[in-house]
């Protein structure tokens, strides 16, 4: 037995046996005996399948979680000094062996892969970029956002970062799962089934594509998983509320019926609101929401969720990409993140905030576009919303600081992994202290003081929300005569986030 393995079983040992003997309790799977968890390991070893590298129950340490591990990867550094630098793990990408499921040009599509030998868990992560719906915004878009239509020029790995990262300090909870990120490259929304013909000139593929990722998976241990994690960010978010049934059907019809699949939808919920001025539908920026959904679902030969589609008449089926019409009909537990006052959503709506102050009737939409969010999100069991004017969060390094009433978001996905976990045991009473339902209920942009710092797009300087706010036009004496405060108690409340 060489020198680290010693140190490791000595730290694991005062750990163990630390005061009051809460080592022995915390380091132990939940409500499993000594000889219960050393019989599965038996049968683990002699059935070939591989014991889960991280069955443990961190409850107590929760909150000091970050120096927890920052002090066992201190330790794993110290310990294996020639291996230190390699601890990112980066994901190294695999084009995919079915050449025929392609990206918008005919190249080959695929996936970013970082294996984590022994653990059960695997989050498959869909990547953002807007989309296309006809010949002419494709073409640009191939002349302009190449990589999101070809994998001729994708680099060979790329490093994960928020949740994607192996970092235990800048992913608390899921640093140590199975990480797969899939390139965006139909323009589809992840929905499209056609593919490149004398007839097309683009392939949209994107249901395809997670379909056969999938498949390959299958063979690089996925068929051993516990959890499967459908995560996306925008396009991506809106494509896992499409595509996250169909995976779990996927599954079971392969016979894996004992995988648990569920989705993390981030920045995707968008509203088929009415925009603040209509234009016409030249592109994807100046076309509303509904009919740029329109033209594209008959470009792409979209697919939607059977259950969804049949909610809706033949050629409705558009209705189903907008998530709080989709959300109801879907069978796998889904966590929707989304900013109320979400960059992308604003663009669409031809809201655009260039510095200038924003006009009245600016404002009042704005505001009113916040609510209408809040509206849809409250019959959603798990979601994390907050009052921010952002776009996109659970891949950023910094998704760890965004807090909603006082619960990160790493925080509310532990608890709604722990709500469902607990939730296939007869008699659990629900989590207390560990909520997973938290929606900003301050009416402004930036009215949470973690929302990310904004820049003056002039002069780079941060600007906190007061400033921000009176950047954008913001009438704090009017606005303190409407609400019937004195304006410096309001900015007071602006200023601690009330």
């Amino acid at each position: 037995m060489g020198r680290g393995t010693v140190q490791v079983l000595l730290l694991l040992g005062l750990l163990h046996w630390g005061p009051g003997g809460e080592g022995r309790k915390n380091w132990r799977r939940r409500g499993q005996q000594p000889a219960a968890a050393a019989a599965a390991r038996e049968r683990s070893e002699a059935t070939g399948q591989p014991v889960e590298s991280f069955p443990l129950d961190f409850t107590a340490v929760e909150g000091n979680m970050d120096s927890f591990m920052a002090q066992i990867k201190s330790l794993a550094q110290s310990l294996y000094p020639c291996s230190a630098q390699n601890l990112h793990h980066e994901l190294r990408l695999h084009l995919l062996l079915n050449s025929s499921v392609t990206c918008n040009d005919g190249s080959p599509a695929g996936y970013y892969l970082k294996e984590s030998k022994g653990s059960r868990r695997w989050l498959l992560f869909l990547e953002g970029g807007w989309y296309c719906f006809n010949r002419e915004n494709c073409d640009t878009r191939y002349d302009t956002m190449r990589r999101l239509m070809s994998s001729k020029e994708w680099p060979i790995t790329k490093t994960g970062t928020g949740i994607l990262s192996s970092q235990p300090e800048e992913n608390p909870h899921w640093w140590n799962a199975n990480m797969v990120f899939i390139p965006y490259c139909s323009s589809d929304v992840w929905s499209g089934a056609s593919s490149k013909s004398e007839k097309n000139e683009y392939a949209f593929m994107g249901a395809l594509i997670i379909q056969e990722v999938v498949k390959e998976l299958v063979g690089k241990g996925l068929s051993n998983a516990k959890v499967l994690l459908l995560a996306g960010s925008s396009a991506g978010g809106t494509g896992v509320l499409l595509n996250v049934d169909r995976v779990a059907e996927q599954l079971e019809e392969m016979g894996y019926q004992g995988i648990q699949v569920r989705g993390l939808a981030d920045s995707g919920w968008f509203l088929d609101n009415k925009q603040y001025r209509r234009t016409d539908c030249i592109d994807t920026i100046t076309c509303a929401p509904t009919e740029a959904i329109r033209r594209g679902i008959r470009y792409w030969n979209g697919i939607v969720p059977e259950r969804c589609k049949l909610q809706f008449k033949e050629g409705e089926e558009w209705n189903c990409f907008f998530g709080y019409k989709i959300y109801p009909t879907l069978r796998c537990p889904v966590f929707v993140v989304q900013w109320l006052f979400d960059e992308a959503q604003l663009t669409v709506d031809n809201v655009h905030l260039t510095g200038q102050p924003v006009q009245e009737g600016q404002w009042l939409y704005i505001q009113n576009l916040g609510r209408e969010l809040r509206n849809t999100l409250k019959d959603v069991t798990a979601s994390f919303a907050p009052a921010c004017l952002s776009h996109e969060i659970i891949t950023r390094n910094h998704w760890t600081d965004i807090q909603v009433k006082g619960t990160s978001l790493p925080r509310a996905l532990h608890c709604w992994d722990r709500s469902l976990h607990d939730s296939n045991k007869n008699g659990k009473a629900p989590l207390k202290g560990c909520p997973i339902h938290l929606i900003d209920s301050c009416p402004w942009p930036h009215c949470n003081p973690s929302c990310p710092s904004i820049r003056d797009q002039f002069t780079g300087q941060e600007m906190n929300v007061i400033q921000f706010l009176m950047h954008m036009g913001f009438d704090v004496q009017k606005m303190a005569q409407q609400q019937g405060l004195e304006p410096s108690k309001l900015l007071g409340m602006l200023s601690s986030g009330s």
